[in-house]
């Protein structure tokens, strides 16, 4: 099984935080100024995984446009804030918002003591969104499908019967819980898979890949994970050459 597979450990991604460390952060896709090994590919522009620690922290006010932003809440709660609702919203574990920047909108978030977020940039097409009026949803977690078989348990967040809306090109995301034993994916040659690995380890191609650590695998029209005990990935699907020229 040909399998093109890169891996980056903690050390690799980039760095980041707010409010004097209030917030912290790793940023497996961070902005160029950050550093990290990884730049931005396929239609996926940035991606950080924040939290705080033993306070809440809020990040004040600051304008976006054109991506989608994506937020995914991996434990406590936030509160979100946009000029276009005009309004603060709480989402908890496992809730999602996505922010259509558009033209151009401002939020601010505020992240609950000893909580934890993704958030994702994904690139849409800007010669198409900036012409785009700002969108907004949120999405409760009891929204999203859950898949069952016997080696794992897969919350569907974007994909089939999934009720998120993007309009960024051929985007999945998926969270699997594995069971102890062996992942079996099927994919094609012209996707990309970016996995985070939230809890446990996992193992590809005899190499042993721990939590915190963030991974590529493409060019390959399947491969397999094997688990020494039960674990959680967070996964996005994605074309390895989108059909339209992104920012990056």
């Amino acid at each position: 099984m040909n399998v093109n597979l890169k891996i980056y450990n903690i050390s690799d991604q980039a760095k980041g935080s707010f409010n004097n460390g209030e917030i912290l952060e790793n940023k497996p896709i961070g902005f160029p100024q950050d550093g990290g090994k990884l730049k931005p590919y396929s239609n996926l522009f940035y991606w950080a995984h924040a939290w705080t620690i033993n306070k809440k922290s809020t990040i004040g006010l600051h304008p976006h446009q054109g991506f989608e932003i994506c937020s995914f809440v991996l434990c406590g709660k936030i509160n979100h804030f946009d000029t276009k609702q005009n309004k603060w919203i709480s989402l908890s574990k496992g809730d999602v918002q996505i922010i259509r920047a558009g033209n151009g909108i401002s939020h601010a978030e505020e992240l609950e003591n000893n909580s934890a977020i993704f958030q994702i940039w994904f690139d849409p097409n800007l010669e198409n969104s900036l012409k785009k009026n700002a969108s907004y949803d949120d999405y409760n977690s009891s929204q999203f499908k859950v898949k069952e078989n016997k080696t794992s348990s897969t919350t569907i967040i974007k994909g089939e019967g999934s009720p998120m809306q993007m309009e960024t090109e051929g985007v999945r995301i998926n969270i699997h819980d594995l069971k102890k034993g062996s992942f079996f994916a099927e994919t094609s040659k012209e996707k990309i898979h970016s996995i985070f690995v939230l809890n446990g380890g996992i193992e590809i191609k005899n190499k042993n890949i721990f939590k915190g650590t963030f991974l590529t695998i493409s060019q390959t029209d399947s491969f397999e994970i094997f688990c020494n005990k039960n674990s959680t990935i967070f996964e996005v699907i994605s074309p390895l050459n989108p059909s339209y020229k992104t920012y990056s």
